[in-house]
């Protein structure tokens, strides 16, 4: 895969283009700037063409046509992925975004989606009938990198991982076939996607198992930074003897501004945002010890499952500057608070943040193998995230989360959430996955094993080493 899209004549082009329903952009045209933007701005690869794909033959065209011309292909679903893994310079990207639909069987609860789908389009068609897929928390979020990689989110206590609930995957493989998989057809592919990433083929269909959630009672509960170490204390021993029911993610954050109270703008905090799907008639006493604490701030109520979904899209619009660095958790002892505090207190730009992510309840009692995602004993999946609008302060923001993480990391479980995590390389995504990385390796062997399905954190075909496979992303 040496070729660039700029060696290639304008035949080759234009045959492509008679076959795809989409559009083919090449960097000529007045789209192309738009269209190559993901949702992390740090992010700035130029692709030698993009494939807005509306349906499977065209991504069927778009891998046969990369893998005739031997390009380096980036596969993009909703764009959110912090290393820019949806994308490669002077390859193809073949983008999904225009393959959405969401149908729903309110009978089964069964809901199937295009591999193109936001979590919100796919909380409002499900909403509608009283159902929820438990997936993320942002609703601008593509379903197809978050449920690939895992699928942390709100409902994972009560439910499990996005992954968890997956029942039936459509695919379509580096050689250009299609399959279906799910627990009686291509049972190995299945299990490979549930967390093994875009590494197997591009999923242009999902099928999930929805749940009754309708109203939840959540939102936000804010202490002063200075009673961080206090509070997480207090959280670890909380959470983990919750009932399934409640999840409730914790935070060292500041204020940016609107919509919260002016008194509360630039200031540090410890926060817990929560979301308890349970009986709302028993959420008042539910939330009886958090009250006891005594937050300096709390915005909690019942609202639908979708607002909760949506409740942070407004702070985190696409374009602004991301670095991302996280970790996986079974404690959070004394010296890994301390550590926190010490970052919280030193938050280098207003929507720079740490966030904790409880992995038990449901979530936890899945066995470690029986999906790659290997890290069902951790209680947290960490992630720091240095953000911010201007360019400028990139280094600021990169360097607070790498010195944050080499902080915090020695009391790590060693291995990460690969949706957290930028381009890192092989070691950190083996020691991710673990024991199932071998089983992954010879999956990706059967089915890509020229490792043609690259540009993601990648699982190296296992008849190849990394070294024989390295080209630049």
């Amino acid at each position: 895969m040496a070729n660039v899209v700029s060696s290639l004549d304008a035949s080759a082009i234009e045959s492509l283009v008679s076959r795809i329903s989409g559009e083919v952009i090449l960097p000529s045209n007045e789209k192309y700037d738009r269209a190559r933007k993901v949702y992390n701005g740090m992010i700035d690869k130029r692709p030698g063409l993009i494939v807005q794909c509306r349906d499977v033959a065209d991504v069927i065209y778009a891998v046969k046509f990369g893998r005739e011309h031997e390009l380096l292909v980036a596969v993009r679903g909703g764009g959110h992925n912090g290393g820019g893994l949806g994308l490669c310079d002077n390859g193809m990207v073949i983008d999904l975004a225009g393959i959405k639909y969401t149908t729903v069987d309110p009978s089964t609860g069964k809901v199937r989606v295009g591999g193109g789908n936001t979590l919100g389009e796919i909380d409002h068609a499900t909403h509608a009938f009283g159902l929820a897929v438990p997936a993320g928390i942002l609703s601008t979020t593509g379903i197809g990198g978050l449920a690939l990689g895992g699928g942390i989110g709100y409902l994972s206590r009560k439910y499990g991982l996005t992954i968890d609930n997956l029942l039936e995957v459509e695919m379509v493989l580096a050689d250009g076939t299609v399959a279906i998989a799910n627990a009686s057809r291509n049972e190995d592919l299945f299990w490979a996607v549930r967390g093994g990433g875009g590494n197997f083929g591009i999923v242009t269909s999902f099928l999930f198992q929805a749940h009754p959630v309708s109203e939840i009672f959540g939102g936000v509960t804010l202490w002063p930074v200075d009673q961080t170490e206090e509070i997480m204390e207090w959280y670890h021993d909380f959470i983990n003897k919750a009932p399934d029911d409640l999840n409730g993610f914790i935070a060292v954050l500041t204020i940016p501004g609107p919509p919260f109270p002016e008194s509360l703008h630039h200031k540090h905090f410890c926060g817990i945002v929560w979301c308890y799907a349970g009986d709302l008639l028993q959420a008042e006493n539910i939330f009886k010890p958090v009250r006891a604490k005594k937050p300096i701030f709390e915005h909690m109520g019942p609202m639908p499952y979708p607002a909760i979904q949506r409740m942070f899209d407004g702070l985190f619009p696409p374009g602004l500057q991301w670095y991302w660095r996280a970790d996986f958790f079974n404690e959070l002892g004394p010296e890994v608070r301390e550590k926190h505090y010490a970052f919280g207190r030193k938050i280098p730009t207003p929507l720079s943040q740490m966030h904790l992510y409880p992995i038990s309840g449901a979530a936890g009692r899945v066995g470690a193998d029986a999906t790659p995602w290997a890290y069902r004993d951790a209680k947290y999946a960490g992630v720091i995230i240095g953000v911010d609008a201007d360019a400028a302060n990139a280094e600021k923001i990169t360097t607070w989360c790498k010195d944050y993480w080499e902080a915090t990391h020695p009391y790590s479980s060693g291995g990460a959430y690969l949706n957290f995590i930028m381009n890192e390389g092989q070691d950190r995504i083996k020691a991710s996955y673990r024991q199932n990385y071998d089983r992954l390796a010879a999956i990706k062997r059967k089915y890509d094993p020229d490792n043609f399905f690259r540009v993601n954190q990648n699982i190296v075909p296992a008849s190849v080493t990394a070294g024989e496979n390295s080209l630049a992303v």
